[in-house]
C-alpha cells in the first residue's frame, strides 16, 4: 500500500522522517477525524458529513479525494450505494490514534461545554483508555448513549469496541457519555455509574 503514496502530489514537510511523512498524509485539519469516523466501518458521504459537525461539504470532499489519492481511504459499493471506508493501510492508524486519544484524555477534565459529541466516538475512546487490559474468559458489556449501543469487549487480545448489532451483551448500561468514560477510566465506581444511569440485564 505504501508504494501507492505520492508525496509530491501534496504539500510536504520535506523531511526524511517517518513522523513528518505521516503528517504529510494525515496532518491536515479534519483528516484524522475522518479516519476516526471510518474506523468502526464504512459510511455514506451524508453520514460522514453528519458525524463531523463544522466541516464544510466542499472541504470534506477535497479531503476525501486527497486521502483516496494517498491510499488511506477507498470508495466501496455497498447496498446503500457508494461508501467511504479505510484501506488496510488506513486502518493501521487505529493504534497511533488511540495513543493520541489517551494523551488527550486530561483535556476532557474541563467538561464538554458547547462542544459537539457523537456516541460513535466512544468506539475509539474506550479501547484507548483500556489499552493493555486483558480478560480470560472474555468480558462484554454494552453502553447505550443517546440511543446508540456501543459494545465493549475485553479478551486475551485486549479491548475492542463496536457499534451494537443483533448480538446483544447480557449487561447494558444506559448512561451519558461522561458517566461511561468515567467508569471505564476509573474515575467512577461501578455503583456510582449505576446510580447515574439505568442498568439493563445482569449486574
Amino acid at each position: 500500500m505504501v508504494e501507492t503514496v505520492n508525496p509530491l502530489s501534496r504539500r510536504s514537510y520535506g523531511q526524511f522522517c517517518g513522523l513528518a511523512r505521516a503528517l504529510d498524509i494525515v496532518g491536515d485539519r479534519w483528516n484524522l477525524l475522518i479516519v476516526r469516523e471510518l474506523l468502526p466501518g464504512p459510511l455514506r458521504y451524508s453520514e460522514l458529513k453528519a458525524s463531523l459537525p463544522g466541516v464544510a461539504s466542499n472541504l470534506l470532499a477535497e479531503r476525501l479525494r486527497t486521502m483516496e489519492d494517498t491510499g488511506v481511504v477507498e470508495r466501496v459499493l455497498g447496498d446503500a450505494g457508494v461508501l467511504y471506508g479505510l484501506t488496510r493501510w488506513g486502518a493501521e492508524l487505529q493504534e497511533p490514534m488511540e495513543a493520541l486519544g489517551r494523551w488527550g484524555v486530561p483535556l476532557l477534565a474541563a467538561g464538554q461545554g458547547d462542544d459537539e459529541f457523537r456516541p460513535r466516538w466512544l468506539t475509539l475512546a474506550l479501547p484507548a483508555i483500556l489499552r493493555g487490559r486483558t480478560a480470560t474468559p472474555p468480558v462484554e458489556v454494552g453502553f447505550e448513549v443517546e440511543s446508540l449501543l456501543i459494545v465493549l469487549r475485553i479478551d486475551a487480545d485486549g479491548p475492542t469496541a463496536r457499534i451494537g448489532d443483533d448480538h446483544l451483551p447480557k449487561t447494558v448500561l444506559v448512561a451519558e457519555a461522561d458517566t461511561v468514560v468515567g467508569l471505564v477510566a476509573g474515575a467512577l465506581t461501578v455503583d456510582q455509574a449505576f446510580d447515574a444511569g439505568e442498568l439493563r440485564g445482569e449486574a
